[in-house]
């Protein structure tokens, strides 16, 4: 009986690496997607959208909402707890705790959301300024759908494009975050908002014990969702906050950090469970039959904001900040390796689509035009990142990639 047990155990710990890795993660988030824009085109698009907006939980609490909403703001806010944890661990123990090699991502991450929020003001602004609420959208990158393109057409290409990519799409995620507790937020009830903190902060004292304990945890992380629910502050804020206040340090003498025990955990279940279904739930735009203008001002705005606008404004910054500041890239790389990264943080997806909802109600007649605008937008990006991938892939036997004219030796490669 125990070698059975030993098996079953075995083959889920390997299907729970399986998940966590860039590729399957990200193409079961694709097959997600491919499956609600297919049923949301077919015949039976009443059946999807009657399941989306099936609703359900205590009124009593403010938790009676639609299957769309609660994958949004309950199944998102795991998503957000793992970002929150990997924004810890970079912090203290990874890329971001080193200034000169954090800084050039960091701006790169600021300069790819502010030109592709301006791309969005100028042109919705010009034809369509009742729609300006929605400047956040194309601001977004996808950190699962960005690692699993550069995993499968990046293979042999340095892996500091990763730690690159990385480090931008975490930076990224927390501006997006901010962008959506500051922006996004209309009225904020402080009693249910003090209450949601403290029990982020009581959440913090049980992550740090000797021993944790998941029944005890859990309900207070449920507990800090609920009540910032309830505040009207974005409940996945919570997410992040919980994820954040997990030690990236070693403690009590154990050999692994907390963070990665906990990203270890809680990753599967993001990758597996949370970010599909949401993919699910929130894909499914009918195009076929329907009315809506889907060419207009913003699906024009986030179109070229994604597309255009992210490469510009990441690698538009990455370039100056090299050229004149003391801030360089690593050794391996240089700005030109570069550029399909900057593809890459045109993916959209998963936070534009959750501003898109924060932006535009289902009735609003922008709300089918912009979510087409991040599928397409989102996957012109990644076909571009891909064959650009593959190029500098071909190209790069000599391995010079940052083209100084001395080749690099012993580098570590994606997928080596």
């Amino acid at each position: 009986m125990s070698t059975v047990g030993d098996q079953h155990s075995s083959a889920a710990d390997r299907f729970r690496r399986w998940i966590s890795l860039d590729t399957p993660s990200g193409a079961l988030l694709l097959i997600a997607a491919v499956v609600a824009v297919i049923w949301a085109n077919s015949p039976w698009e009443a059946a999807y959208h009657s399941l989306a907006e099936f609703e359900f939980g205590p009124e009593s609490l403010h938790l009676h909402l639609s299957l769309e909403e609660w994958a949004a703001d309950g199944l998102l806010a795991i998503f957000f707890f793992v970002v929150g944890v990997e924004l810890k661990q970079e912090f203290v123990m990874g890329s971001l705790r080193q200034p000169k090699q954090a800084g050039v991502p960091i701006a790169a991450a600021l300069g790819g959301m502010v030109v592709p929020a301006l791309f969005y003001v100028v042109i919705v602004g010009a034809g369509d300024p009742d729609a300006l609420n929605g400047w956040a959208i194309p601001t977004a990158t996808d950190i699962a759908f960005a690692l699993a393109v550069l995993a499968i057409f990046g293979r042999g290409l340095p892996l500091a494009l990763r730690t690159f990519l990385l480090t931008l799409a975490v930076v990224d995620d927390l501006l997006g975050i901010t962008i959506i507790a500051t922006f996004y937020t209309e009225t904020i009830d402080f009693l249910m908002l003090v209450i949601a903190l403290a029990l982020v902060v009581v959440f913090a004292f049980l992550v740090r014990m000797r021993k944790t304990h998941w029944w005890m945890l859990i309900p207070v992380a449920v507990a800090a969702w609920g009540f910032m629910h309830a505040s009207g502050v974005h409940s996945t804020v919570a997410g992040v906050l919980l994820g954040f206040v997990v030690p990236a340090k070693y403690v009590h003498g154990e050999k692994e950090s907390r963070t990665h025990r906990f990203d270890d955990a809680v990753r599967p279940v993001s990758s597996a469970v949370a970010l599909p279904i949401f993919a699910f739930l929130a894909a499914g735009v009918t195009v076929v039959g329907t009315d809506a203008e889907l060419i207009q001002p913003v699906s024009i705005g986030i179109f070229l904001g994604l597309v255009v606008g992210k490469l510009i404004g990441a690698m538009g910054v990455t370039a100056l900040m090299t050229r004149f500041t003391p801030l360089r890239l690593p050794d391996s790389i240089g700005v030109r390796d570069l550029l399909p990264v900057g593809f890459l943080t045109g993916i959209g997806f998963t936070v534009a689509l959750l501003i898109d909802e924060l932006s535009f109600v289902d009735t609003d007649p922008h709300a089918e035009a912009s979510k087409t605008a991040i599928l397409v937008g989102s996957l012109v990006a990644a076909t571009l990142a891909a064959l650009w991938l593959r190029w500098d892939a071909r190209q790069t036997r000599a391995a010079d990639m940052n083209r100084d004219n001395v080749p690099d030796r012993d580098i570590d490669v994606i997928g080596g």
